[in-house]
């Protein structure tokens, strides 16, 4: 009897664990889908409601949007607080899958640097919960290093969810934006390389890039000096699966016209429903890549340092695969 009776407050806690874990991860999906179509909805029916504090709110907070429009370019409501309430939740929603930062060598902050994330899969679940939360313990691994996940900047115009973006350190991902960014020591900007086109070909088991060709984070990093770092988030891709249509398809091309109109691409892809899978996902910080500050930087230029970083992407993934579960005759490919 009493072996039964102390277990039970165990077992009552592993089952809270679980569901705080669920409860986490819903929040988070719900708030990557539909945070900023129902916010915008909202306040526009607000508008047009009979009761005058309803429509005063929304009357003050499009009055703010406007004269706030400029602040997610300078990156200036990018504060510490918003990751710090944010580190309970991101704990449990890395507990769920879970999720794992390591670093493999020191970024001190006396530079500014360029972190390039790969692969994009679904919903960059990797690279939201180490860099746009606590709960991996980014500022622990890299003490006084201020990271910004940036994302598309069309997302930036919508109410609310904007406020959500920048108090977690998300920035867009425009010219005007990065540059503030990097002009300053001990920011990390985090760009997911590969983008859109990249998660049209995500699914369990793949490690496929999109990168050849992809070298303006690398002429950006030139322009300010800042130090190139490859990331690689191991199992991002096996969290979703999805249905994967052939290049030359109508329905592909389909997908990359709403893309191009877009800016992101409408994926058909599942795992627990809209919930991904409970798949462990380990995110690789590699080490940086030491660059010149060149304000113009020739071609040569550019061409060399994407190489030494497409280098230093392959001795990464091959080098922690292992560790990672990935087989050992699986190679990066490159695309």
């Amino acid at each position: 009897m009493g072996s039964v009776e102390s277990g039970s407050p165990s077992r009552m806690a592993s089952a809270l664990k679980k569901h705080l874990e669920l409860l986490s991860v819903v929040q988070w999906v719900l708030t990557f889908l539909f945070f900023g179509a129902f916010f915008t909805s909202l306040l526009l029916c607000l508008l047009f409601t009979r009761l005058w504090a309803s429509r005063a709110i929304s009357v003050l907070y499009f009055i703010w949007w406007v004269i706030d429009r400029d602040t997610p370019e300078r990156a200036s409501q990018s504060l510490s607080w918003g990751r710090c309430q944010t580190a309970q939740d991101g704990s449990s929603l890395s507990d769920y899958f879970p999720i794992k930062l390591v670093r493999t060598a020191a970024l001190p902050p006396d530079r500014s640097y360029v972190l390039g994330s790969h692969p994009h899969g679904i919903m960059c679940a990797g690279a939201f919960k180490a860099f746009c939360t606590e709960g991996s313990g980014f500022s622990r691994l890299f003490p006084g290093l201020r990271p910004s996940l940036a994302l598309l900047a069309g997302l930036f115009p919508l109410p609310v969810y904007r406020e959500y973006m920048m108090s977690a350190g998300m920035c867009p991902v425009s010219r005007r934006s990065l540059d503030f960014l990097l002009s300053r020591p001990g920011n990390a900007v985090v760009i997911v390389v590969g983008g859109a086109s990249e998660s049209l070909d995500c699914a369990p088991g793949q490690h496929r890039v999109t990168l050849q060709h992809r070298t303006g984070f690398v002429r950006l990093a030139l322009q300010h000096g800042a130090a190139l770092v490859p990331v690689y988030s191991f199992g991002e891709n096996d969290i979703f699966q999805q249905l994967i249509f052939p290049p030359d398809s109508w329905l592909r091309r389909l997908q990359l016209r709403f893309k191009d109109l877009m800016g992101f691409a409408p994926c058909l892809y599942w795992g627990r429903g809209l919930l991904p899978f409970p798949s462990p996902i380990t995110v690789v910080v590699g080490s940086p890549i030491l660059v010149p500050r060149r304000p113009f930087p020739t071609p040569q230029e550019v061409a060399h340092y994407h190489q030494l970083y497409l280098e230093q992407l392959h001795q990464l993934f091959d080098h922690h695969k292992a560790s990672c579960g990935v087989p050992a005759g699986c190679q990066l490919s490159v695309v």
